[in-house]
């Protein structure tokens, strides 16, 4: 019997390697496109999370509008010890949690001490017992003050070792927010929360643009404050950005922030 074998393979049909040059040829292809994807998934990476502190901002925005209803315009405010003896109302204490920074109660008090915290909260946090006052210095964590863009300064303005610079000021000082108590000149100038002689603050006073004054925002609005620079660039390297809620409940992302101590810009402004 005659054996049978299959008829021979074209040389068309005949596979073939690829060779070094095809292979990094594609390689070199491949390095193209990253280079080019790249950027572009950071840039959506860094506009999803600052979309995310934005809504946050407006959330606290909202819960600030409401502590206005139930204060007759007075904003959250809270005393705190000074280091050089006696209190006063500390900005940084409007809501959030225990932070780091060992003055003004920033390390003491915690969630249920600091006012706008009931308004943020699904499960709102019980008040302290007047007879147990350490209650308020109980440790909660409070994310919704806690900013997806949040990178700290560089340079706090702080000649304390440890505390020159933080990389994160919800862990500094307990938010990622600060409320609009002071402009850029220093803390002792005051604006929508006043200074007394007691410190003990009080009613915010009449404000003629509302819809262009802000009154919480991301640290990165007092990135120039005294005319220093605390190296805040959370959006990108170089340029200070500030993501910003206003009085009219409005809210506004990346908005630029001046060099130097410009307290009105198109964008916002500083004061009553």
């Amino acid at each position: 019997m005659t054996p049978h074998f299959p008829p021979p393979k074209s040389p068309s049909a005949c596979s073939r390697a690829f060779t070094l040059i095809e292979l990094l040829v594609v390689i070199a292809v491949i390095a193209v496109l990253i280079s080019i994807l790249l950027p572009a998934l950071a840039q959506a990476r860094l506009t999803s999370r600052a979309t995310v502190c934005g809504a946050r901002i407006a959330q606290l925005n909202t819960a600030i509008t409401l502590y206005l209803n139930d204060y007759d315009n007075t904003l959250p405010q809270r005393r705190g010890p000074l280091p050089q003896g006696g209190e006063s109302v500390i900005g940084a204490l409007f809501g959030g949690q225990k932070g780091q920074l060992p003055f003004y109660g920033i390390n003491e008090i915690g969630a249920r001490g600091r006012p706008l915290n009931a308004y943020v909260s699904s499960a709102p946090l019980p008040p302290p017992d007047p007879a147990n006052p350490s209650e308020e210095n109980e440790e909660f964590p409070f994310p919704a003050f806690s900013s997806p863009i949040d990178r700290g300064a560089n340079n706090t303005g702080l000649p304390i070792p440890g505390l020159e610079r933080t990389t994160s000021f919800y862990t500094f000082f307990g938010s990622s927010y600060t409320m609009y108590d002071h402009d850029l000149r220093g803390d002792e100038f005051a604006t929508l929360v006043p200074i007394t002689e007691r410190g003990v603050g009080g009613k915010m006073p009449y404000v003629i643009q509302p819809s262009n004054t802000w009154v919480i925002g991301t640290h990165t609005i007092y990135n120039y404050q005294g005319g220093g620079n605390r190296e805040s660039y959370w959006f990108r390297p170089g340029l200070c950005e500030a993501n910003l809620g206003y009085l009219d409940g409005h809210t506004r992302t990346r908005v630029r922030v001046p060099v130097g101590i410009v307290n009105e810009t198109k964008d916002y402004v500083f004061g009553p």
